[in-house]
């Protein structure tokens, strides 16, 4: 048996554009994204901390060290500008592989600079 579980998150990011014209997804910093583990093309959840909204979208990298994280196409409707965010990827994990377990955690300043990692490894205890 495989379980889902949180693989990888930034946490409280910035909205810092949304663009309804652009082909669909969620442009991240490139340095964002390889500090969470987050692959370009990669599934994600978007949690709109500011209104709500949740979707299900894939990453688009944006250019390194620009704090762009940016809603298109569709989902540009279910931010604007300035919206705080949570973006997290999720992975499948066998009983064995959760012994070794531990989520990337980022944590960005309102820039979308990196403040903290955090790897929570003593969340499950002996799963």
């Amino acid at each position: 048996m495989q379980r889902t579980l949180l693989l990888a998150k930034i946490h409280n990011c910035t909205l810092t554009a949304a663009n309804i014209n652009y082909v669909g997804s969620i442009s991240i910093d490139q340095a964002l994204l390889s500090k969470a583990n987050i692959l370009p093309y990669e599934q994600v959840q978007v949690v709109n901390i500011t209104n709500g909204e949740r979707l299900i979208t894939y990453v688009i990298p944006a250019p390194a060290d620009s704090g762009a994280i940016e809603l298109n196409g569709a989902a540009a409707r279910l931010g604007v500008t300035g919206d705080r965010l949570i973006i997290m990827a999720y992975g499948q994990f066998t009983p064995e592989e959760l012994k070794n377990y531990s989520p990337q955690v980022v944590i960005v300043d309102a820039q979308n600079r990196l403040l903290e990692l955090r790897h929570y490894d003593d969340l499950l205890g002996n799963v």
